[in-house]
């Protein structure tokens, strides 16, 4: 973990993002985040959004926070309760380039599924920067994991008022306090209106500040549909772009810090559908500017995970977008090859709205140095396409240390086992994970880890095979080239976990959604891993099962292949029934459209998901009736 020292000289810029070690990123990030969720954020929500979170999308781009809805934190109250609806994230978009990008992807989906381009409408919507909840009427509670979160509906109880003067039960939507009165009555007390918001929610008791911009209507639940919005098709967004996102960052009295774009064609976005983190049908627009042409120093190897080298030029410092950059990670060196990026190149970097830097492109080339030789194991570097490799992949340090931290960081269950402690593990010897699961307290003390640190690290990695995961995770965490957390839930739908190693290249060909390159990347690599596996799987973690596409299509009831929608109090937990659904051959989907065959409701149900499954005449069924027909 960082000191509280150097991450106060991140927050202030004294330590730039590109100084800092991928753990160090990571570790900062975690904190950012847990500390927004908490209501206490210790950067400006724009600094989140444009320096630290693009540093580590591009850096590791498969951390927890990039995966799914970012963690909630212990700030709220721990005994969480399913959502009504599953709460995503928003995809992000910097430029106008990228939205075109993202009304292109809709385009296609749409000739995909035959659906008239010209009908698609798109809606967009101020991107408000409050604090998300969801309210069905009864409970109000926040986002969480996406999934589950805390119920608060005591800020309801205090007063607080829903947005238009609404009534309750509008779904989705944001905590805010009205700009115009933070401004004038709150700002002499909190840094950030999130501060404000948070002190809405927390259990304590509210300070007569509070109670005074709930009384006066100041501090609001603003559902998202009763958002004011901008409605057209694709070629009049592109035609009014710039007016459409004035509008909408300047049509609300609220902190707004972009412009949400949506499909609002349900068969089209039930066709595009979600990732783990956000829905496809969906981007949040900020916009990009800043740019300045740098002398480039010098360029550094420094080697990943699977052994990809990638160039760091050390630039001539430079002012841009309110920070002084000093550094910038290259593409691959197919690029410094290519365009001549080496010490004495002029580029043009981009920082626009604060994002991490890049390079934009090399405006003027200059003598290359390209290794030969890897900087962290002196082996000859082999060239793969683009892309610059070592293959000492069982004994380059830098790769074994990536490959021990990268199990820990995909499993996320279990801290304390970041790149510092890894490196003082591989510096005792230590060259694999199941090594460490076989490290006892006397042999963590030996090592010089202290008494509470090693109890802790021997608490932590019990969690780890204590605490639930899903297999497909688990095998993910091998980090097996073309094998990520997607490709693993797939190959898992056709044989067991215990199975995968006697599948052939045939085999996983016919899987959808696995060519022929990634079959045999796949084979290769859980031929590489089959050793470590099988000295890991002995610590008896528990595995969620992921349910096999073969042993599905046995079912015979009448709702196996169908799209069921659940809302509303079941008698059961309604997470447990979806997972039961599914394993039966059940679609679980969580919205009503024109595809949906059946919609399952319990008490409190979802007033807009039975209007819509009215309109498309959708057969209601009541928990029992649903019961009866599997």
């Amino acid at each position: 973990m960082l000191s509280q020292g150097i991450n106060d000289k991140i927050a202030l810029q004294e330590i730039l993002v590109d100084e800092l070690t991928d753990q160090q990123l990571a570790d900062f990030c975690d904190m950012l985040n847990t500390a927004y969720r908490a209501g206490n954020p210790i950067v400006s929500d724009q600094d989140y959004d444009f320096i630290y979170l693009p540093a580590l999308r591009e850096r590791i781009p498969k951390h927890s926070l990039l995966q799914a809805v970012e963690p909630e934190g212990v700030a709220f109250s721990t005994d969480k309760v399913l959502l009504p609806e599953v709460m995503l994230s928003t995809d992000k978009a910097y430029s106008q380039k990228e939205v075109s990008k993202w009304l292109e992807r809709i385009k296609k989906s749409a000739i995909e599924i035959d659906f008239d381009t010209h009908a698609i409408q798109i809606k967009a919507t101020p991107k408000l920067d409050g604090f998300a909840g969801y309210d069905d009427g009864i409970c109000l509670y926040t986002r969480g994991d996406g999934k589950k979160g805390s119920n608060i509906s005591r800020v309801f109880d205090r007063g607080l008022k829903v947005y238009n003067s609404a009534k309750r039960g509008q779904g989705a939507g944001e905590i805010v306090v009205k700009k115009s009165y933070f401004e004038k009555y709150l700002s002499t007390d909190f840094e950030y209106p999130r501060n404000f918001q948070a002190s809405l929610i927390k259990e304590k008791s509210l300070d007569e500040k509070a109670q005074q911009a709930i009384k006066n209507k100041a501090a609001l639940f603003v559902p998202f549909n009763q958002l004011p919005y901008w409605l057209g098709s694709i070629d009049e967004l592109i035609y009014q772009f710039d007016i459409v996102v004035f509008d909408a960052l300047s049509g609300v009295d609220f902190d707004v810090d972009g412009v949400v774009f949506e499909v609002t064609n349900d068969n089209l976005k039930t066709y595009m559908g979600a990732n783990r983190k956000f829905h496809r049908w969906q981007i949040a627009f900020k916009e990009n500017k800043d740019k300045a042409q740098v002398k480039v120093l010098s360029v550094t190897p420094q080697v990943g995970r699977t052994g990809k080298i990638t160039p760091v030029a050390e630039l001539e410092p430079t002012f841009l977008s309110g920070a002084t950059i000093n550094r910038v990670t290259g593409h691959h060196y197919g690029l410094v090859r290519e365009q001549g990026l080496g010490a004495g190149s002029i580029i043009e970097l981009t920082r626009s709205g604060l994002v991490i830097p890049k390079i934009n492109k090399i405006l003027k080339p200059s003598e290359i140095n390209i290794p030969i030789m890897c900087p962290s194991c002196d082996e000859i570097l082999q060239w793969e396409s683009d892309f610059l490799i070592c293959v000492n992949h069982k004994e380059c340090p830098a790769q074994v240390i990536g490959r021990m931290e990268y199990f820990f960081k995909i499993l996320s269950n279990s801290n304390g086992f970041g790149i510092a402690t890894i490196k003082n593990f591989y510096n005792e010897g230590i060259r694999k994970t199941s090594e460490i699961y076989a490290l006892t307290y006397n042999d963590l003390t030996k090592m010089g880890f202290g008494d509470k640190t090693s109890k802790n690290l021997i608490a932590e990695r019990s969690k780890s095979t204590t605490e639930q995961i899903e297999d497909w995770r688990f095998l993910a965490a091998f980090g097996i080239a073309r094998l990520g957390m997607g490709n693993c839930e797939k190959l898992l739908r056709s044989c067991l976990l215990s199975d995968v190693f006697i599948l052939n290249l045939k085999t996983i060909e016919n899987i959808e959604g696995f060519a022929e390159l990634t079959a045999q990347a796949v084979v290769k690599g859980l031929k590489n891993i089959k050793n470590e596996f099988d000295l890991l799987i002995k610590y008896d973690f528990n595995f969620e099962i992921t349910p096999l596409q073969k042993e599905i299509t046995k079912y015979t009831h009448a709702l196996v292949g169908k799209k069921v929608v659940f809302t509303g109090k079941m008698n059961s937990s309604r997470d447990e029934m979806k997972k039961n659904a599914k394993s039966i051959g059940i679609q679980v989907i969580n919205s009503v459209s024109a595809k949906t065959n059946y919609l399952v409701v319990g008490e409190n149900a979802g007033q807009n998901k039975i209007k819509d499954a009215e309109k498309f005449n959708i057969e209601i069924l009541s928990e029992k009736s649903y019961l009866l027909k599997i």
